[in-house]
């Protein structure tokens, strides 16, 4: 079983930067970031296609974002820009196994393969 490790994180002012990476044991066909909120649904904040760096991003990132692969050492990087308290959360690194089922790039039953979280705190 492959597994994740995330590190990254922390507390950040609001209009700042933070950047999370995501290290898999082995080989992932995509890996990214979900992340959830205190009382709100865990949503997508971008996947990229191992090997091929084809990243999407979700809906609210608008630009602040951007995440990357290095296949070499199997590793994403999410580097986060403009930073607002709404993007307080815990995030989540993911990512899918060879032989997982796909229900699309934004779904979390795509990802089989979850690492444990780490933190991001906004504050205003």
């Amino acid at each position: 079983q492959v597994q994740l490790v995330e590190s990254g994180g922390g507390s950040v002012l609001a209009g700042g930067s933070l950047a999370l990476s995501c290290a898999a044991s082995g080989y992932t066909r995509r890996m990214g970031w979900f992340r959830q909120a205190p009382g709100k649904e865990r949503e997508v904040v971008a996947i990229v296609m191992t090997a091929l760096g084809r990243p999407e991003y979700g809906d609210f990132v608008r630009g602040r974002f951007t995440i990357l692969e290095d296949n070499t050492k199997r590793t994403v990087y999410l580097q986060m820009n403009d930073l607002d308290p709404d993007d307080t959360a815990t995030f989540y690194c993911v990512a899918s196994a060879g032989d997982d089922p796909f229900y699309g790039w934004d779904s979390r039953s795509s990802y089989s393969i979850w690492g444990q979280g780490t933190q991001v705190t906004v504050s205003s």
